[in-house]
Formats: C-alpha cells, sequence, structure tokens
C-alpha cells in the first residue's frame, strides 16, 4: 500500500469518526447527556438501508435522505419521552448525568436486543459502487470515494450551521451559558431537544455511509460509540472543528497502523494516542480549561 492509498483510506475512516463524533458532542455539550446508546443508533440505520437496499431496490443516497428527518425525529422523541422527565427530576444539575447515564445505557441493550432479534448476529452488507477508480496511481474503490466526500460536507454543512446562523448561535450560547441563557430569552429545554435530534440526523446518516463500505452487526454499535467518546474527548468536549482533526487523526493512525504493523493493533493504536493527547492536552485538542 502507497502512500496516497493511506491518504485516502485514512480520510475516509478519519471523515467518518469526525462525523459520527460531532452528534455526540452535540448532545453532551449542549444537552449534558451522555448518550451510551449512541452507537445502536447508528447500527439500526445501516440496517434499514440494508433492509431497503436488498429488498426494495431503493438507492442507498435515497436512504441517506430519508435518514436525516428520520433520525431527528427519533433522537428528539428520545429526549423529550425518556430523558425530560430526568432533567425536570435533577433540575439539570449533576445528578442529571447519572440518571442519564443509566437510562441510556438500559436503552442501548433494548436497541441492540430488538435488532438482534430481527437480524441476528452474523455480519451483514450489501454491494453499492464496489467499483475501482485510479487516482494518481492509486486504487480506491467509488463508495469509500462517496462516503468521504458526504462525510466531508455533512460535518462543513453543521460548523456551517453551527457557527453562520442565528439558531447555531442560540444552540451555543446553551452549550457555554446554560444558566444564563434564559436571560436572553433563550428556551435552554427546547434547545436541548433541538441539539439531541440534530445529533441523531448525523448518526443516522453516519450509519448509512458506514452500510455502503463495511459489513456491520447488531453487536457493533458500542464500538462505534466508545470510538466517538475518545474522538469527542481528543478533540474537545462541544468542539466541532476538534471532532473533525480528532477523527481524521484517529483515521490516519488505524490506517497506518493496519497497513504496515498489524491489523489486529487498531484498537490498542485508539487508546494509546487517546492517552498521549489527554496527557498533553487534558481538555482536549481544541479544549480550554474551565475558569
Amino acid at each position: 500500500m502507497n502512500f496516497l492509498d493511506v491518504l485516502l483510506a485514512g480520510a475516509t475512516l478519519g471523515g467518518l469518526y469526525g462525523l459520527v463524533a460531532m452528534g455526540l458532542t452535540l448532545q453532551y455539550g449542549v444537552a449534558r447527556i451522555m448518550n451510551l446508546s449512541y452507537g445502536e443508533f447508528l447500527i439500526a440505520p445501516a440496517f434499514l438501508a440494508y433492509v431497503l437496499v436488498t429488498g426494495l431496490g431503493w438507492s442507498p443516497l435515497a436512504v441517506l435522505l430519508l435518514a436525516l428527518p428520520l433520525g431527528f425525529a427519533v433522537q428528539w422523541g428520545v429526549y423529550q419521552l425518556l430523558l425530560t422527565p430526568l432533567v425536570r427530576r435533577t433540575g439539570a444539575g449533576p445528578q442529571l448525568e447519572v440518571d442519564s447515564i443509566l437510562a441510556t445505557f438500559g436503552l442501548l441493550f433494548v436497541v441492540q436486543g430488538v435488532m438482534l432479534v430481527i437480524f441476528g448476529g452474523n455480519y451483514h452488507s450489501y454491494d453499492y459502487l464496489s467499483v475501482p477508480v485510479n487516482i494518481l496511481g492509486s486504487t480506491v474503490a467509488a463508495n469509500r470515494l462517496l462516503v468521504l466526500v458526504a462525510a466531508l460536507v455533512l460535518g462543513v454543512g453543521l460548523y456551517l450551521l453551527m457557527t453562520r446562523t442565528r439558531m447555531g448561535t442560540v444552540v451555543r450560547a446553551v452549550a457555554v451559558a446554560p444558566r444564563f441563557a434564559p436571560l436572553v430569552g433563550i428556551q435552554v429545554r427546547q434547545t436541548a431537544a433541538l441539539a439531541f435530534g440534530l445529533g441523531g440526523a448525523l448518526v443516522a446518516c453516519s450509519g448509512v455511509l458506514v452500510s455502503m463500505f463495511l459489513p456491520f452487526s447488531a453487536a457493533m454499535g458500542t464500538l462505534f460509540a466508545m470510538k466517538a467518546l475518545i474522538v469527542v474527548i481528543m478533540g474537545g468536549v462541544g468542539n466541532l472543528m476538534g471532532c473533525l482533526v480528532a477523527g481524521l487523526l484517529l483515521g490516519f493512525a488505524e490506517t497506518l497502523v493496519a497497513s504496515f504493523v498489524d491489523p489486529g493493533l487498531t484498537l490498542a493504536v485508539n487508546y494509546a494516542l487517546f492517552l498521549v493527547v489527554l496527557l498533553v492536552r487534558p481538555t482536549g485538542l481544541f479544549g480550554r480549561a474551565a475558569r
């Protein structure tokens, strides 16, 4: 594998990691809820794509467009029905994090159990744009290029939404100062639900993208959730650009180790890189120390 092969493979994997982590950092950074079921809501859209593509002949791109509003609606509903009562009971205080971890941990097993019953524990995949494309002498599958482009478009689109629009300003205000946001007329609970839904839209799209080029199973959600959490902490909690940079860093590290050392060490290099960043920058690459 030459350098360009590594570059393209690392960018594809890293862009996907960054996109997945952006949704999680929105949910945790704004709603103050660590959603442990996050990975299951990535695998569920992957299975939805599998069913629609193999059973009904849909294009994965059509499923990707469907995943945006559907993922938003599902996660918005989860926040309103399951998590809002916890927010009211705890007053959005420190106890909320503990209660929400327990609640989403239970939801993880519910969603995973349903997928195991329906699809079993085997790996699933379908063929889509697996034709080789030659780029400067390097061969890469067309579906991987599509995933890279889609991840970058969605990631940059979210970044612009959060930094260039009034809605993004409101979301960032709640993330930075939730106690003072109501003083300027911002409804914190509704904004948190919006951020939770946006995170759901991103993770649903990520699931469809995963299904285009990787085999997946009902038990893989926890692995993606762990990697997303690593990227969020490495980039700095609540920092979207940090998620993209940390995701790319993780993707390149995995690709280099898998190509030139041993594929079995990819998980080890994840945690090694994570520990190095924490030692050098405890608040993350783009995080800021609390005052």
